[in-house]
């Protein structure tokens, strides 16, 4: 498909795969610090931030995001470094776009987020968080974006500022909310009802990342997918949430012998925690049969998620190649070869 074919046109044909959770993933690899999860690799591993691209990129995702996600001027003012902000954000996005073009039909997308300073009752604030969407909207536009995508929304009117800058831009715009433990927005605003004003002010995706796994996202994916007729977008964290511990900030590792220092699983000892990948296709599979075609998987995500949600809804991708051949395994495999010994030893290893 031509790389201009616009996002809702290639959503109508069917699947459109996005990654996200680079904080996570570029965490674990050693190259920014949690806690602070500022996006500084950009300009001080861009080799790094590269092959993570390459990574999803060759495990199916059609969308390479910017990873511009917490690289804002109030975030990085905490660190001190307001002055890498704009190189940093040119910097993702001009990696973003040299990956998306060894793909035919992959888009870049840029990025903006919850700014965690958005007060639904302070007009400055207000202005000041408009300030840092239309700042990386701008960078976005100017560096040749495919489309925005908003994400990880917890209040209703930040996510509808969001929109409004983003669509400003003339682009297309995937906008995602990430509700806490409420299960409702925080100024108490309902989760299917700020879908539908998302989506009556201009949205072209309307849906849900980050924060919930799969158990607790797919039951308000399917009220807002019976809520909109805008396409619908599904990015969970492959975590095990439940109705208890909604979301990844409130779960527990009952079994751990040590526990993290800072008093919670979230964000540095969730591993014990993980869904497996068969859960993630499972999840991937309901929700494209819901009519929910913009999928991904975010915080905690790895190429090998992304690849089982390509091929969850019938897409074989460069890294298929290396798709599960457990018929080949020394010890639970079906091979002719295999020794009957060794094959034995299954049972009881």
């Amino acid at each position: 498909m031509s790389s201009t074919l616009p996002l809702t046109e290639r959503l109508d044909a069917g699947p459109v795969i996005c990654a996200e959770g680079f904080l996570f993933e570029l965490e674990r690899r050693g190259y920014l610090a949690a806690g602070e999860f500022v996006p500084e690799v950009a300009l001080e591993h861009p080799d790094a931030l590269r092959q993570l691209h390459l990574d999803f990129q060759r495990a199916g995702s059609d969308v390479v995001e910017a990873f511009t996600y917490n690289g804002h001027r109030e975030k990085m003012r905490v660190i001190g470094k307001e002055d890498l902000l704009e190189p940093l954000n040119r910097a993702a996005l001009r990696i973003a776009r040299e990956v998306a073009d060894r793909v035919r039909g992959n888009l870049v997308a840029g990025n903006i987020s919850n700014t965690n300073v958005w007060e639904p009752t302070d007009a400055t604030k207000q202005r000041e968080v408009r300030g840092m969407f239309e700042e990386m909207v701008g960078w976005a536009v100017e560096e040749g974006a495919d489309l925005i995508i908003g994400e990880t929304f917890y209040f209703a009117g930040e996510a509808l500022t969001a929109l409004e800058v983003a669509k400003s831009s003339g682009l297309p715009v995937v906008l995602t909310l990430a509700p806490m433990a409420a299960n409702e927005l925080a100024e108490g605003e309902g989760i299917v009802e700020t879908a539908q004003r998302l989506e009556q002010a201009g949205a072209d995706v309307v849906g849900l990342n980050c924060f919930r796994g799969p158990a607790t996202m797919l039951p308000w994916l399917e009220r807002i997918r019976a809520a909109v007729s805008c396409h619908v977008g599904a990015l969970p964290i492959p975590y095990r949430t439940t109705d208890e511990e909604p979301t990844f900030f409130n779960l527990h590792d009952h079994g751990a012998t040590v526990h993290a220092p800072h008093g919670r699983a979230f964000p540095t000892a969730l591993d014990p925690l993980q869904t497996n990948r068969y859960e993630i296709a499972a999840f991937a599979k309901r929700a494209h049969a819901l009519g929910v075609n913009y999928l991904g998987v975010c915080c905690g995500a790895s190429p090998m998620l992304i690849r089982e949600v390509a091929e969850a809804v019938g897409l074989t991708t460069e890294a298929s190649r290396f798709s599960e051949r457990m018929e080949n395994h020394f010890m639970y495999g079906t091979n002719e070869r295999l020794p009957e010994n060794i094959v034995a030893l299954g049972a009881t290893a």
